[in-house]
């Protein structure tokens, strides 16, 4: 348990901590809630050559771990929705930080807000999902009591995921690589097979081209992939270029244009997509997620279950 919480070990530890925090969620240990810490003040921090940011946090966790926050995202009505792994639901917070919803999804990974308005969420993020087998879903946000069906079916342990302008939603899998659905929930099984990318993550959709972010690559690689051509895929940054792993987990497309990466290593970097070049905009606890909010802040996801604000300057 304690293994989730130690930095460098990479994305592979979730193979440790989904074992264990499965047993916490389905209630094989008893866990005694404590009360939420009291809401930090923001603080003002600046690393390398990135402008200085505010930092607080937006929504404590209760349980450490079990309230782990493994994906974070935005419906149309700007309510924060966030995957909370261990506890197998996707939770609905409002402009307040207070939770007003929860959905039951197993093992619940990126959370998207589609070009319907409904939220597409990747269930069976966890490696027992190769046994088990995984799925994406889909629910309407504005519903009294809103429930999850089966949208597509996943094919491994179903991570990230993005969408283009034409509606094609593009899930990432730890093990297989990209995977890319149509908009009537058939698997585009030629594409996918051309873009076969081991430990593929975080995601985005810029234009006509994926960037995506690899958890286990020398250096922290994010790559470009065409969607016109899969297998035509460069590396379009490292966040450290020296070959240090980085453990990229998420990635966001901020206000500004740049990519925004959350690391396992507690670093969240900026990437200018043009030239590669990245720097340091917090440094903090393991991150697992970013979403940009619909007022340009940025919302991040931690190991611990914190859900961090961080206002760009």
């Amino acid at each position: 348990m304690l293994e989730s919480f130690l930095p460098g070990v990479g994305h592979g530890r979730r193979v440790l901590t989904h074992c264990c925090a499965g047993m916490l969620a389905a209630g094989s240990i008893a866990l005694l809630p404590v009360a939420p810490a009291a809401t930090a003040a923001p603080t003002v921090v600046a690393e390398g050559s990135c402008p200085a940011v505010r930092v607080g946090t937006e929504v404590p966790f209760a349980v450490p771990l079990l309230d782990w926050s493994e994906n974070v995202g935005f419906d149309g009505a700007g309510n924060l929705w966030v995957a909370r792994s261990y506890r197998n639901e996707v939770q609905r917070y409002d402009s307040a930080g207070r939770l007003t919803a929860s959905v039951a999804v197993a093992f619940p990974g990126a959370v998207r807000l589609g070009p319907d308005g409904l939220m597409y969420v990747n269930s069976g993020d966890t490696p027992t999902s190769v046994l088990t087998g995984s799925s994406i879903v889909r629910f309407d946000p504005a519903a009294a009591d809103p429930r999850a069906e089966t949208f597509a079916p996943g094919r491994g342990m179903v991570n990230g995921s993005a969408f283009d302008a034409d509606g094609f939603l593009y899930v990432t899998d730890s093990l297989s690589g990209v995977i890319r659905i149509r908009p009537d929930g058939s698997t585009d099984d030629a594409w996918s097979e051309r873009s076969r990318i081991f430990q593929a993550n975080g995601i985005v959709v810029v234009g006509r081209d994926l960037y995506v972010g690899v958890m286990t690559s020398p250096g922290g690689q994010i790559l470009r992939v065409p969607i016109d051509d899969p297998s035509a895929r460069t590396v379009a940054a490292q966040l450290n270029p020296d070959v240090v792993p980085a453990f990229p987990d998420d990635l966001a497309v901020g206000p500004d244009g740049r990519f925004y990466v959350a690391t396992a290593l507690g670093r969240l970097a900026r990437v200018d997509p043009n030239t590669g070049v990245s720097c340091t905009v917090y440094s903090g606890q393991p991150m697992t997620s970013v979403a940009v909010a619909p007022d340009g802040d940025l919302l991040v996801g931690t190991e611990s279950g914190d859900l961090l604000r961080v206002h760009l300057s």
